[in-house]
This record gives structure tokens, sequence and C-alpha cells, in this order.
């Protein structure tokens, strides 16, 4: 008899253990570890890669064209998304993703994921992953695209959102209260489109949250957590987090030779036909000397230019 009620205890403690994980919207640290071994460097204590600040810093000045062309190489040729409208569209955008899913409600669904939040203390799903947001993150959201009773955000997350992150949002559905927004200084939003409605659970149910911090779709792109975010010119890149250092590097190298060659043109030292193709040996141990004499003045960090001088034979 104490068997019997030993193994149904068992079962029970299990059954409800398996449909509490199923109905958890948010990764695990050990889904995040398994979905990006290629990351070797920092974390959060949740298992999201946390690129450096140094990085993110660097980022600013990188192009989406370098950025993809690092990318491409690697065999990440899908990582941009176009066609945005903007909140402060002078501003870039970089930061490391912390990602959301959504999608269209159903009320058994939305009850199971809503009560597991509740037992938690938890209040209203489009809030949920904001919760969790950091200084430097970008909230990288798919509200495949929901307009009418879509929006999950308006100037109160907004405000909160920037509070947290000191940063903004790429959010593939409709913004809110636009004029509010807009009033955040530093906030800089990638969305859909805009509409004054706002979802509106539990009666009138239209989106329901399903991920946090899980591999989600942005446009055409895979987007996981920790990705960089770089966002300029209406163009979002989401740059994975083990080749953000490698992106950076190869466009501060661009850029000291678009500058070199610039300057040797201007001075009349070299043709365009010279400059514009691959450069003989000459021009790259002139280059070389150049970065060398100007090390301290050149706007790339000076561990880069040490990098790049050491493996070069001249």
């Amino acid at each position: 008899m104490r068997l019997i009620k030993y193994l149904f205890l068992l079962f029970i403690t299990t059954t409800s253990y398996t449909i509490t994980t199923a109905q958890e919207v948010q990764a695990s640290k050990e889904e995040l570890l398994a979905l990006s071994p290629e990351w070797k460097g920092e974390r959060f204590a949740d298992g999201r890669p946390k690129v450096s600040d140094k990085i993110l810093a660097r980022m600013k000045s990188v192009s989406v064209e370098e950025a993809w062309s690092v990318m491409k190489n690697a065999g990440y040729g899908y990582q941009v998304a176009e066609n945005w409208k903007l909140i402060n569209p002078d501003s870039v955008l970089v930061g490391r993703a912390l990602t959301a899913t959504f999608m269209p409600a159903r009320p058994d669904v939305w009850k199971a994921i809503d009560s597991v939040g509740k037992k938690k203390g938890k209040r209203g799903q489009n809030t949920w992953p904001v919760d969790l947001l950091v200084n430097g993150d970008v909230y990288v959201a798919n509200q495949f695209g929901a307009h009418r009773n879509g929006p999950t955000i308006g100037d109160n997350v907004g405000n909160a959102i920037y509070t947290k992150t000191g940063n903004g949002i790429v959010y593939d559905g409709a913004l809110r209260d636009i004029e509010g927004l807009k009033e955040i200084g530093g906030f800089t939003a990638f969305y859909s489109s805009y509409d004054p409605s706002y979802h509106n659970p539990p009666g009138d149910l239209n989106t329901m949250i399903v991920g946090i911090n899980k591999p989600t779709q942005i446009r055409t792109v895979t987007v996981m957590p920790g990705d960089v975010v770089l966002g300029k010119s209406g163009v979002v890149t989401f740059i994975p987090a083990h080749l953000a250092e490698k992106v950076c590097t190869t466009s501060e190298v661009v850029r000291l030779r678009d500058m070199f060659g610039h300057l040797r043109l201007r001075e009349g030292t070299y043709t365009a036909g010279q400059i514009d193709t691959r450069w003989s040996e000459d021009i790259e141990k002139d280059f070389s000397k150049w970065i060398n004499d100007h090390i301290k003045e050149l706007p790339v960090p000076k561990e880069t230019i040490q990098e790049f001088l050491k493996d070069r034979t001249w």
C-alpha cells in the first residue's frame, strides 16, 4: 500500500512538473547554453551571451554593409531586416538582444500560460520580458505584425524599457502612444506600424506571449537572445554574439584603409586605379607604416591596430 501511494505521489509530482514546464515561456539556462555553443565569453546569470560594453561601443561605428559582409562570409547571410518605421531616426541602436515572441491568442492557451505567471506574481504578459531587461539590452519582439488591438507597447511600457536599458526596441508589430514615445529622449524604436488600440486581455484576446529569450523570427531573420543588434538608416542587423568582435575589427581595418587611401589620393601619391583595386605590395607597406606612425591619432582602438600589424611582415 505504501509503495502504491509513493508511486501515485511520484506520478502526480512528475505530471505537475511536466505541465508547468510546458507552460513556461522563458528559456532555461540549459537551453540557452545548448543553443549558443560558439559563444565562449561571459554570460548573464540566465545563460544569455553577454557581449562586452567595449564591443558594443565599437559597434556603433560599423556600417550595415561591413556587418553583412562578415556575417555572409561566415555563413550567416540572412541577418538583415529592412523597411522599418522609426522613432529617433538619426540615432544608432546598438545592444544585446532580449527576445520575446507573441502569437495570436486563443483562450485556453492564454489561460494556461497566464496561470503560471500569476503563481510567480506576474501581471500583464506584455511586461514579462520588460521585467528582465538590463542596461545595454535591446528589446526585440516578434509581435507577428499585429495591428488592430495588437500593440503591447505604449508610452508607459516604453518609459520602463528605456529606464532599464538606456536603449530602444525592434518591434515587429504596431506601437501606440507614438507622441509620448517620441518624448522619451534617446528611445530609438524600429517598428512596423502605428495603431491607437491596445491588446485587451483577458476579455477580447488578441495576443499572448509564447517565448522569452528563445529563438525568434523578425521578418526573415532568426534572432537569438544575446545577438548584437545594430540598427541604423532604417535597417536592423542581428549579429551572432560570437561574430561581434570580428565584425568590429573588420570594420575598423576597412575604415583605416579608406582613410589612408583617401589621403594618398588627395596628395596625388597614387591614382584612383591603384587605390580602387587590389593594392600592390608597395602600397601595403606604405599603409602599414602610416598606421604605425599615426597609431595614437587614429579613431580605432590601439589594440586593434597592434593586432593587425602583428601578422604583417613589412
